[in-house]
């Protein structure tokens, strides 16, 4: 197992992971094998089992028989704070919370209904005392022994009731605080604590929602190159410990204004704030040199060191009519600078674009 220190990183040359064509078959021929549910949340929970690059969670899913119960996988997904099982959390905790002020409406309704008998009661009780000249003293004492009677049972109603809604206040308060866990989870990579490609997403969209401006505003992809023979390489332990590192790296080099999120297994996304397009090429060296100068780790060997290695694409919101084009021109320019390593840093140009479409073709 390698250890963190500081020296460089060598990698050899091997493919990426595996085409999303065949990591979905993959998880769709474990879930059938179980017989898992074919559900969203179980969906997402297979795929970071298989490739999420989480040793727990692996072991944790690996360990399942047979038709595992939906409760047993939520409670894998909690734990390991998926997204999809964070909203399920979430929607099971108000739905909690509806049943519960269900309930503390039923028992008002109740206790309405007991004060109301108790009124009509004793309105009757009094015109019998003023109008009968004919009722004895024991028929009013019995009329007053059913009302003290009454009376005790409203007030410990009452008292019931009190305590019923001071205990419901507390558990919404609980559920609140439950939920508001669940959403900020679910915006978190659960590795790295940087926000998470959902999170980016609704960042991203904000630019272009509403009288927002986006002019000045750089978004820039970063992966991490050979990563997959990182992962062969060192194992899963060691190179989670690189992403950590170069979370860590990548979060101090940002401003207050500025956002970075893990938005992919070897995926870093960045939006620095009022940058020109003449200034986001320096920015983009000055990360990568970030990298290059704080991110290192022993080899095998423990006598060599390597650059851990990365590619860069980076897209100018000015340039793009919508978050989804946004992304599109950042991870085309990323694509070029994958197919030619020798240049890691590429921007975004109608130029870029169609050299990447010929490569396709």
């Amino acid at each position: 197992m390698t250890q963190l220190i500081s020296g460089k990183t060598s990698a050899a040359a091997q493919s990426r992971p595996n085409t999303a064509a065949d990591s979905l078959q993959k998880v769709v021929a474990t879930m059938v094998k179980l017989q898992v549910l074919g559900l969203p949340r179980n969906y997402e929970l297979f795929y970071e089992a298989l490739y999420g690059h989480n040793a727990d969670l692996t072991r944790d899913v690996l360990s399942l028989n047979g038709q595992p119960a939906q409760v047993v996988l939520d409670q894998i997904g909690l734990k390991h704070r998926l997204v999809g099982h964070c909203g399920a959390a979430e929607q099971s905790l108000q739905d909690d919370a509806t049943d519960l002020l269900n309930d503390l409406l039923q028992q008002l309704s109740a206790g309405i209904d007991r004060k109301q008998a108790f009124s009509r009661a004793l309105e009757k009780t009094i015109r019998g005392a003023r109008d009968d000249e004919n009722r004895g003293l024991s028929e009013v004492m019995d009329d007053l022994d059913f009302l003290a009677a009454a009376a005790g049972d409203i007030v410990r109603s009452e008292t019931a009731l009190s305590q019923a809604l001071q205990a419901g206040l507390t558990q919404m308060e609980a559920t609140r605080k439950a939920a508001k866990a669940a959403r900020q989870a679910s915006l978190r990579d659960r590795l790295t604590h940087l926000p998470n490609r959902q999170a980016f997403s609704s960042r991203v969209t904000s630019l272009y929602s509403g009288d927002t401006n986006p002019a000045e505003t750089t978004l820039i992809v970063v992966e991490i190159d050979h990563f997959k023979s990182l992962v062969d390489r060192y194992g899963e332990a060691a190179t989670g410990r690189i992403l950590k590192r170069l979370a860590t790296i990548f979060r101090k080099s940002i401003k207050k204004n500025d956002f970075v999120a893990r938005t992919g297994i070897d995926e870093f996304s960045f939006l620095f704030d009022g940058v020109s397009s003449e200034a986001a090429r320096s920015i983009a060296e000055r990360l990568h040199s970030s990298v290059v100068d704080n991110l290192v780790f022993a080899t095998e060997d423990g006598n060599t060191t390597g650059n851990l290695g990365l590619m860069m694409g980076y897209a100018m919101a000015q340039d793009a009519v919508s978050a989804t084009q946004l992304i599109g021109q950042a991870e085309t320019a990323l694509a070029a600078a994958r197919h030619d390593r020798r240049s890691p840093i590429v921007g975004y140009s109608p130029a870029v674009a169609r050299t990447i479409g010929r490569n396709a073709a």
